[in-house]
């Protein structure tokens, strides 16, 4: 048996309704719950792991997945129902990376009936994320962009707005703390990746799997002219693990404590906070993928 946790605003979507009516008529168990308000996502995913459901479908743009999620995160391992995705967002990064189809009946059946695999979660603080964390200029833009510009120009919305702001990108300072190291830093942007893109199909983490039990971690630093922009974008080709404008690290914890609060998003879910810790717990949730997923770095 499955469960349906559909955003309310999508719920009248006839693209949607259709999508259910055929899987029905094609055989598949699917019982479907509505969300109305903030939480209900979380708490319904709770409810299904209660009444013994096998697979729950976050039907949803990132945030709903997100909020399902943490549902399903605060019920014990052994009775986590598996997890498959029905992208109905405007920028739906995470399914993008996943390969997963986008169209609303055959996202359905392959969240019904694609196989589930374990994946790691990250927890920053006290919430969960699955594809990504960002703060600092990046986490400005999602939160920035208006939901109405959004739903017009999908992923494309961000990048508008990032041009806009591009010379008004604020730097925060703080200090950053992983097992192997530490370092002081005035960050443009952090992004903490367990996926690989964000903010409309940036790929912000490239080479992140979900398996591997480690976040990809890109920081962007030292950023004020045009000059120091396009020496930025390419170290951003070449990735080094050290350079003027760009550091990567691979980390299974990561702290980042600053000087003043800063913006920051979890799977795009935007938030303030002064510091916070990013850990990962390896294979805690099932997930439904395709079999030769590129975010899996061993075949199934």
């Amino acid at each position: 048996m499955a469960r349906l946790i559909l955003n309310g605003k999508s719920a009248q979507l006839p693209a949607v309704r259709e999508a259910i009516f055929a899987r029905r008529a094609a055989g598949d168990t699917l019982e479907v719950r509505v969300t109305w308000e903030a939480g209900d996502a979380a708490r319904l995913a709770q409810e299904a792991a209660r009444d013994g459901v096998e697979r729950v479908i976050a039907g949803g743009g990132d945030g709903t997945v997100n909020e399902v999620v943490n549902g399903l995160m605060r019920v014990a391992r052994e009775r986590r129902p598996a997890l498959g995705l029905l992208p109905l967002g405007s920028a739906n990064d995470f399914a993008t990376s996943l390969g997963l189809p986008l169209a609303a009946e055959p996202a359905l059946a392959a969240a019904l009936e694609l196989p589930a695999r374990p994946v790691d979660v990250p927890r920053l603080d006290d919430w969960h994320f699955l594809n990504m964390a960002t703060a600092g200029f990046g986490a400005e833009i999602t939160s920035s962009t208006p939901k109405g510009l959004k739903r017009l120009l999908g992923g494309g919305a961000y990048s508008l707005i990032g041009a806009v702001k591009a010379w008004h990108i604020t730097h925060y300072a703080g200090r950053l703390r992983w097992p192997e190291g530490e370092r002081r830093v005035e960050l443009c942007l952090l992004a903490i990746g367990n996926g690989r893109q964000s903010g409309g199909g940036h790929p912000l983490t490239p080479q992140a799997t979900l398996d591997d039990g480690r976040l990809d971690v890109l920081i962007l630093h030292d950023i004020g002219s045009l000059t120091q922009l396009r020496a930025m974008r390419h170290e951003l080709e070449t990735r080094p693990a050290r350079g003027t404008h760009v550091d990567t690290l691979r980390v299974d914890r990561l702290t980042f404590t600053a000087d003043e609060p800063v913006p920051l998003t979890l799977d795009g879910e935007p938030d303030r906070r002064r510091g916070f810790t990013v850990s990962i717990e390896p294979a805690a949730l099932s997930l439904a993928m395709p079999p030769d997923c590129p975010l899996l770095s061993r075949p199934a």
